[in-house]
């Protein structure tokens, strides 16, 4: 497993045989988009803020149209602050139960 997809995966809590849903569009996520391109360089975009789950027909849009890649990243901040709320929700509620 390639290390993006491993980072995408971890924050999300998914396992390699779950459904995970484009962010897009809802259908199966069958690629995780660097929303900023890769550099050539050693230099790396694999941070959580920066990878989307996107099916094939997604992720080729995003590619060649600039502002569906950025209702992509919109769509994907909206979703990891989701994430982070419900981790901070979760741990609230366990360490109330202390």
């Amino acid at each position: 497993m390639q290390k993006h997809t491993k980072v995408y995966m971890q924050f999300f809590d998914y396992g390699e045989q779950d459904f995970i849903p484009c962010e897009m569009c809802g259908s199966k996520a069958t690629d995780i988009h660097h929303i900023e391109r890769r550099t050539r360089n050693k230099v790396t975009n694999d941070f959580v803020e920066n990878l989307v789950g996107l099916c094939r027909d997604c992720h080729i849009k995003a590619e060649s149209d600039s502002m569906f890649n950025m209702f992509c990243r919109i769509q994907h901040l909206e979703n990891v602050t989701n994430q982070v709320y419900a981790l901070i929700e979760y741990k609230r509620r366990y360490e109330n139960r202390k």
